[in-house]
């Protein structure tokens, strides 16, 4: 699974990786972690608010933080 958060690096997109980490480990999800903080490629996604989620090149989240229980959903287990 191929995971990216995307923002500026400021303590909400910290912790919103932080959070899909740990619902990845708990979860037993083999996962690929990237920040993307370059503001273009943010943009390539059609983001126009951080922090975001994407999970496999689909925005699942973005402009808030989501759940830990909605987090947990789209890595594939409720």
């Amino acid at each position: 699974m191929d995971i990216k958060i995307l923002g500026s690096g400021c303590p909400k997109c910290q912790r919103l990786e932080q959070i899909t980490r740990e619902v990845a480990t708990e979860l037993g999800v083999e996962a690929q972690f990237e920040h993307v903080r370059d503001i273009a490629k943010i943009m390539e996604y059609a983001v126009v608010s951080t922090p975001a989620l994407v999970v496999d090149g689909e925005v699942k989240a973005a402009g808030h933080m989501p759940s830990k229980e909605q987090i947990r959903g789209w890595l594939g287990k409720p």
